[in-house]
């Protein structure tokens, strides 16, 4: 290897630099020689050889990095030994640890290690000593912690930098990978790690997950105890919990084989239950963001054992109000991997969910079977994943809204562990339930009381406000002609309707809210059909969509007697017909018995 010979002007060297050998340089500039990793280190005696001001900063050749560090010391790397880290950890434990550990790593460097242990269990890592250079946002040198094998945004754990260590983590499956990046201008110790696999128990920060017992659903082992502490992941929330299966050895006071839960980190915190037996452990909800799970089994008689799923933060949400939005977790930036996350509307009875599409863009489709295989959103009618299916999206695409037949809608986002998008955003809006009918002349709207019982009858209108509806029995109504209340004949597909527009004002305070849905009679069938066309917001809920035909409805709050409007023209046209048919048939006999 040959290295200039140190002459240079204005902090560069000159084009005509003689070059040494490697044992002229050390002869010149003492030094250990290069190292086992490729590289090595020369210092001045001193700085009073007046070359600092002179120096460059780094000086680029064929094989060999050199950087001026500080007063009168340099650094260069061998560029074809280059660095040695990294690898396959595929033993049941071990250690590994940056290059050099404990002494300074180099730099410029990249190591990946990816470890993998048996099947069916996670890995457990752990770091005893951390010390890299440290930026607000690690944009230096860092280390990553993925959630799998795959480099994938979405399978990111952490990045991590400066001289506070990592926590402990708990991958979702047997693999997890760790990246460790240095740039070229200030090195520190690096870091220390180890691992282990683990059948069961573990730290789990992801937003969501799912925990089992040992060997499930095959029976769970004899004198088992796992430790499973969730938490401390980005939302900060609290924690759900439920569970989908679980058998397990009773007995009174559950003495034997049980799953304990407690509201914190340790077994100090309060104590959320202790659960044995066949019967599911009810749906439990921390108040805070950290939860403990224990299970433990004696000496004999086993069972199934359970599975579990848990939700944090922003991957599981309840919404009860008449409209809102959502996102899936980190919109805009990718999603994590291995979620399943779920988000339910809960309207009162009466009401459907009409669900508006705002972006949406997950990972494609399975080029194998053009189905969503992989991330995949979900929505079902009835709030639970046994209802009725809406609908299945992926990719990237612009979906029309849905609307659900009932006043509960559960959407669910499952990703896989590789291969993250953009998201979605999501807005619905409850639909009122009522029922619009009308006649030749008028128009009939009946609403439930209770469905919008927080409203006065003035906030409920036709057209203009001086059209507000009454309260009759317990529904709001409107009744109306055809030449009042902002009516408007128009003339649609070749067929002549009569169009008005009907107002729920659900403002608060300086906050506009006001819902609007288009009546529209066609008086030759006297058939009349309402449709949501302004909802949460006008700019982006454009698509407006017919959400009910007046002859379906089926409002358990609405009389059934009330809902039908009677056409009194037809009524007085026909018995006038009758009245001069009677008439002319007594002239016809005054006439013959005369």
């Amino acid at each position: 290897m040959l290295i200039p010979e140190m002459l240079f002007r204005d902090r560069r060297p000159q084009k005509n630099a003689q070059c040494l050998s490697t044992s002229q340089v050390r002869g010149d500039l003492p030094a250990g020689g290069w190292g086992a990793q490729g590289w090595a280190v020369w210092q001045f005696w001193s700085c009073s050889v007046g070359l600092s001001g002179m120096l460059p900063a780094e000086l680029e050749f064929s094989d060999t990095t050199i950087i001026w560090r500080e007063c009168g010391q340099w650094e260069a790397q061998n560029k074809d030994l280059g660095i040695k880290c990294g690898g396959v950890l595929s033993a049941p434990s071990g250690n590994f640890s940056s290059p050099n550990f404990p002494g300074l790593y180099p730099y410029e460097t990249e190591c990946t290690w990816l470890i993998v242990v048996a099947e069916g269990s996670s890995v457990l890592l752990s770091f005893s000593h951390f010390e890299l250079e440290y930026h607000d946002t690690c944009a230096y040198d860092y280390l990553q912690v993925y959630n799998g094998a795959a480099q994938d945004r979405g399978n990111l754990l952490g990045t991590f930098c400066g001289h506070s260590p990592p926590p402990p983590f708990s991958s979702a499956w047997h693999v997890m990978a760790v990246v460790f990046r240095s740039d070229r201008h200030v090195a520190k110790h690096g870091f220390a790690a180890a691992y282990r696999k683990d059948a069961c128990g573990g730290q789990l920060t992801g937003l969501s997950g799912e925990i089992t017992s040992p060997r499930y659903p095959e029976s769970y082992p004899n004198d088992a105890e796992c430790r499973w502490s969730i938490g401390g992941a980005s939302g900060g929330g609290p924690l759900t919990l439920v569970f989908a299966d679980f058998q397990m050895e009773g007995g009174q006071g559950c003495g034997f084989d049980y799953v304990a839960l407690f509201d914190g980190p340790t077994i100090t915190a309060p104590h959320l239950g202790r659960y044995c037996g066949s019967v599911r452990p009810p749906r439990t909800i921390s108040s805070t963001p950290h939860l403990l799970i224990i299970f433990k089994s004696d000496f004999n008689i086993g069972g199934r054992g359970f599975k579990a799923h848990f939700y944090s933060g922003e991957c599981q949400e309840v919404f009860t109000t008449i409209k809102g939005n959502f996102s899936s977790p980190q919109y805009p930036n990718f999603y994590p991997n291995n979620l399943k996350c779920q988000w339910s509307i809960q309207l009162p009875p009466g009401y459907r969910v009409k669900v508006f599409f705002l972006d949406m863009e997950l990972e494609g489709r399975s080029s194998l079977t053009g189905g969503c295989d992989y991330d995949h959103l979900s929505a079902f009618d009835g709030g639970t994943e046994n209802g009725s299916l809406l609908g299945q999206w992926c990719g990237r695409e612009s979906l029309a809204p849905i609307t659900s037949r009932s006043n509960r809608v559960l959407l669910v986002l499952h990703t896989d562990r590789n291969t993250a998008r953009r998201g979605f955003s999501i807005s619905y809006v409850g639909v009122v339930p009522m029922n619009v009918s009308c006649t030749r002349t008028d128009f009939h709207i009946q609403i439930p009381v209770q469905s919008l019982a927080q409203l006065e009858r003035n906030r409920i209108y036709l057209g203009t406000p001086s059209c507000e509806a009454q309260v009759v029995g317990r529904n709001f109504k409107i009744h109306t002609r055809f030449d009042t209340c902002g009516t408007e004949s128009q003339r649609r597909n070749n067929t002549s309707v009569v169009v008005s527009t009907l107002y729920i004002d659900f403002s608060v305070g300086d906050q506009e809210d006001i819902h609007q849905y288009e009546v529209q009679c066609e008086p030759k069938k006297k058939e009349a059909s309402v449709t949501l066309i302004a909802g949460p917001d006008t700019s982006r809920l454009s698509q407006a969509e017919n959400l009910v035909d007046a002859q379906q409805w089926e409002g358990e709050a609405i009389d059934a007697p009330e809902i039908k409007s009677q056409d009194t023209s037809d009524i007085v046209f026909i018995s006038i017909c009758i009245l001069a048919g009677l008439l002319m048939v007594i002239a016809v006999v005054g006439l013959v018995l005369l």
